[in-house]
């Protein structure tokens, strides 16, 4: 069997609002766990409780997911602002010589 490989690059990465995509779906996730938790002795004699679960552990899983894209974002906006000040000091010239 022959090993595959890529034809063409790979495109890049889709940037967006990361952050607020994220709290969107934490948000959902604990939506769908409190509508669910009326409804918990129907899951259970039904045997379908991870339905409940799997929307509090999703949410759980959002909250530190948005720990994390917070951070990336923060990093990525240091990252920029360090690039533009070096670019602002390339640009302004060499420093005058005292002399």
């Amino acid at each position: 069997m022959a090993k595959w490989t890529a034809t063409h690059e790979a495109p890049e990465p889709l940037e967006g609002p990361i952050v607020g995509t994220v709290t969107g779906g934490t948000i959902l996730w604990f939506a769908l766990f409190l509508f669910q938790l009326p409804f918990y002795g129907w899951f259970a004699d039904r045997g379908m409780l991870w339905w409940v679960w799997t929307c509090a552990v999703g949410g759980v899983l959002g909250l530190i997911g948005l720990w994390y894209v917070r951070g990336r974002d923060a990093a990525l906006k240091r990252h920029a602002a360090e690039l533009a000040a070096r670019d602002g000091a390339d640009q302004a010239g060499p420093a005058p010589q005292a002399g």
